[in-house]
């Protein structure tokens, strides 16, 4: 046994099978850990526990009532408050078999983490197939935005559509609040500053002005797809996003950060058309 850490209802548990079990997978980390079978059940089932094999990967463990076997290495990931955490729920708006395209809410992980995935749009996509496809990310949302995403469903749709995200042939358009006013509505204006050492582009259009609040909202079109690009780029022109929990001053909130995915439009490697999927503004 080794890497046990105990404090604050946060346990991090890893070891080695050295002998033959008699009991399974539950019962054991029940009586390593002092944790309750129900507490440990709990965990496997929102993808705290994972398990290697001899040879194998490192792969999340849901099956409460498998059997261990020498060799076998076995690691718990547990955090009370993330296990108790609710998630929002995503939506399905489109199911093309290779892949499908879906609403993921604020607050919604992209994936989940060591501690677990229940509160990811993976873990989501996964149980509304009744685990009858392979769920492949392509690209990313910040957990606080909400908007527009796609997940694969073969490697060959993974590969194509990742290559377009690669080769910035997605149109990935955007509704963001910010602070302060960049000028008057219609304006058109791009943000061209690198990120990361690399050239990132913003375009964005204001769409309104509000002085009571001091707020302007704007629509955005990004073809890079650097790091928190749009986040980044308006706290650097001085227009940060508003609810934005990292940059900027004078913009935080207690409603969650003003910036969502629209619409994204790119030529279907499947269809051999331009597809367009979009959500109405918030």
């Amino acid at each position: 046994m080794s890497g046990t850490i105990y404090g604050m209802k946060r346990i991090i548990f890893r070891t080695t099978v050295a002998s033959v079990q008699t009991g399974p997978v539950s019962e054991f980390l029940s009586a390593e850990t002092g944790l309750s079978r129900a507490r440990v059940k709990d965990a496997m089932n929102k993808g705290a526990v994972w398990m290697q094999r001899k040879h194998g990967k490192m792969r999340r463990l849901r099956r409460a009532s498998l059997s261990l076997s020498p060799g076998d290495h076995i690691e718990l990931y547990y955090d009370e408050k993330t296990l108790a955490l609710k998630p929002p729920e995503a939506r399905c708006l489109s199911d093309q078999r290779h892949y499908s395209v879906w609403f993921k809410p604020s607050g919604l992980l992209a994936q989940g983490t060591q501690y677990g995935d229940h509160c990811s749009l993976t873990r989501q996509v996964e149980l509304f197939f009744r685990s009858s496809r392979e769920i492949f990310l392509v690209h990313r949302l910040d957990r606080e935005v909400s908007g527009i995403m796609l997940l694969a469903h073969t490697k060959e749709a993974a590969a194509k559509l990742s290559g377009l995200f690669r080769k910035n042939l997605v149109i990935k358009k955007y509704l963001v609040e910010v602070l302060g006013n960049p000028g008057q509505q219609g304006k058109h204006g791009v943000i061209d500053r690198p990120l990361d050492g690399k050239p990132s582009y913003t375009e964005y259009t204001l769409k309104s002005y509000i002085p009571e609040t001091n707020t302007s909202t704007a629509e955005v079109l990004i073809r890079t797809g650097r790091l928190h690009q749009i986040r980044r780029h308006f706290d650097m022109i001085g227009f940060p996003v508003i609810g934005d929990p990292k940059y900027g001053t004078g913009n935080k909130n207690t409603e969650g950060m003003k910036l969502s995915a629209l619409s994204l439009s790119f030529r279907c490697p499947f269809l051999n058309r331009d597809v367009e999927y979009t959500i109405a503004e918030p």
